[in-house]
């Protein structure tokens, strides 16, 4: 079973996201902020992060920087979730080691096509 960790400070959009990527037939562990997300994601065994990039103690973009910079987490899948849509935001994130971005509200679908695609990638390499 793929195991994703969901980074997501809002309580509503992370239930509402965690039980959606359940019902895909995922497993679904939750952290809710940026420092969380490191600690957990290095303790291991994730396929993928969804990360949202504004939280609270660390924000994503630090998360994701620091998680790139260990051996362990280097080549673990980060997608960005935001609801920042501005021009630059995609690029930032990705500029901080994210392997992809979206915008909040969550287009399901096309998250569920990403995490796929980013998986493919992975289970190749």
């Amino acid at each position: 079973m793929t195991k994703v960790l969901l980074v997501e400070d809002d309580a509503m959009n992370r239930d509402m996201l965690s039980r959606r990527l359940q019902r895909k037939g995922l497993e679904v562990d939750i952290a809710v902020d940026g420092g969380e997300a490191v600690e957990k994601s290095i303790q291991g065994g994730y396929d993928i992060v969804l990360m949202d990039m504004s939280l609270p103690v660390m924000d994503g973009y630090e998360a994701t920087r620091q998680l790139r910079a260990r051996a362990e987490t280097r080549e673990l899948p980060i997608i960005g979730l935001s609801a920042h849509a501005m021009v630059g935001d995609r690029e930032k994130a990705l500029l901080a080691g994210c392997n992809d971005y979206d915008t909040k509200p969550v287009d399901f679908a096309r998250l569920i096509s990403k995490i796929s695609a980013l998986l493919a990638v992975s289970t190749r390499d």
